[in-house]
């Protein structure tokens, strides 16, 4: 079933039944063009040859009289061949009753003007038939078949269908070979854009020594990543001192306020100091968050670095951890983890997108209320709890940088925890999302949905 919508999906696929829809359906013009044109032709033909031998019928008649003219009648039925368009003839008087002749009944036919048409011979045999009033009292009817002319017309089409059949398979593989071709080399450029490692660009490098549009296309694709791998890579280098700059004078600024509040022993001076140190504490938290948000979102869809990890494993450690915490915060910590469920990514990302998740339930559950903890396959990590929630209106933007729920400004944390869960899920080609329930918040991390 996947492999038929893919097919589905594909433009060489639908070009290639195109191809082949089109042959057949030239063919079969084709054919009926010869089959029109073969019966058109035998027609003419047919009715010149009546009307010829009819003609010489008549000199007959005009020579030798009636006598004579059945007497050629009964000689030409007598002498033709048994195979081939054999000639029927019908001499009758007036009131249609026959004198000479193969035919025992005269068909519907206008003698007194000459009238033509095809007929059938004793209801099964078609000819083509031209009747003649020879006397006030005589006529004559000449018919020829058209045995030959089905022989013909059956050869023709059994020939046309074969070739048909032939052209059809001829264009079906030709064309799944030009398409399997540009096919494979396309796959390359998405295989590159996919996974922009050094192995897929020399892949494309290798792929793009030709002259044509997919070469030239391969070529800029190839281009284009190795460019945007710099420019990641000097964004990277660009924060990194960025944030060096900007955490080491904190640092110094924090050491600093504490040698002060070791010296000062006015107790508001040293709360004034301690409060310094919070806020210097967490802007080195919302920088060091940043950071890690724009790291996960410039290697989205990078698999490097990337490495199996047990995550049914991970998660019961965490949950072991957080099982102690939760007793001394009085709060109900439920698990349900799934053995053997695995995942290709980075230990400590996933670890952090975790305890975030965990994190918020814990901090925004009053006391005696319950954390919910689930882990299954596909993976399917669960993370719900029966607090107060997130309200309606802040479902679209929850996952936002600076993004509080709802909350007032001044509470706790600076708003970038589900920013960098959503950063690391997509990191590993993930999804997070807050499921609306009849109580609490419940949060779903699963895979990505295709496109």
């Amino acid at each position: 079933m996947t492999h038929l919508v893919a097919i589905r999906h594909s433009i060489f696929a639908q070009i290639v039944l195109w191809a082949i829809f089109t042959a057949a359906e030239i063919t079969f013009g084709l054919w009926l063009l010869t089959d029109t044109t073969i019966q058109r032709t035998n027609h003419l033909a047919m009715e010149r040859a009546v009307d010829l031998d009819l003609a010489g019928m008549i000199d007959i008649y005009a020579s030798g009289g009636a006598e004579e003219l059945s007497k050629r009648i009964e000689d030409r039925l007598a002498l033709q061949p048994r195979n081939g368009n054999a000639a029927h003839y019908l001499l009758a008087d007036a009131s249609g009753k026959p004198i000479a002749g193969d035919l025992k009944r005269w068909p519907d036919l206008h003698a007194t003007v000459s009238e033509a048409a095809e007929i059938r011979l004793n209801g099964e045999t078609e000819a083509f038939a031209r009747a003649t009033q020879l006397g006030p009292n005589l006529r004559l009817l000449v018919a020829h078949e058209h045995h030959d002319l089905d022989i013909l017309l059956r050869q023709v089409g059994l020939a046309f269908l074969t070739g048909g059949v032939l052209a059809v398979l001829a264009v079906a593989l030709g064309g799944w070979m030009a398409a399997h071709r540009l096919a494979g080399r396309l796959e390359r450029i998405n295989a590159a854009f996919r996974q922009p490692d050094d192995s897929a660009l020399e892949q494309l490098a290798r792929g793009s020594g030709g002259r044509d549009e997919i070469d030239e296309l391969t070529s800029h694709s190839g281009n284009a990543l190795a460019r945007l791998r710099q420019l990641a890579a000097a964004q990277r280098e660009t924060t990194d001192h960025v944030a060096h700059e900007i955490r080491t004078p904190l640092m110094h600024l924090d050491n600093r306020l504490v040698k002060a509040l070791a010296a000062t022993p006015d107790p508001e001076t040293a709360a004034r100091i301690a409060d310094a140190r919070t806020e210097i504490r967490g802007i080195i938290r919302m920088l060091e968050s940043l950071l890690d948000i724009a790291a996960s979102e410039a290697r989205r869809g990078d698999r490097h670095g990337l490495s199996p990890v047990d995550l049914s494993g991970l998660v019961t450690r965490l949950a072991e951890l957080y099982a102690d915490s939760a007793e001394e915060s009085g709060h109900s910590f439920k698990v349900d983890i799934e053995p053997g469920v695995t995942i290709e990514g980075e230990e400590m990302a996933l670890t952090r997108l975790i305890t975030n998740l965990l994190d918020n339930a814990f901090k925004f559950v009053p006391s005696g209320g319950t954390v919910w903890l689930a882990l299954r396959k596909g993976p399917r990590l669960i993370v719900s709890d029966d607090g107060p929630g997130v309200p309606e209106d802040q479902y679209d933007e929850i996952f936002e940088k600076f993004s509080r729920g709802g909350r007032p400004s001044s509470s706790e944390g600076t708003g970038l925890g589900l920013a960098l869960c959503r950063a690391i899920a997509e990191r590993h080609h993930l999804e997070i999302n807050l499921v609306p329930t009849e109580k609490g918040a419940c949060f779903t991390v699963t895979p990505e949905a295709k496109r």
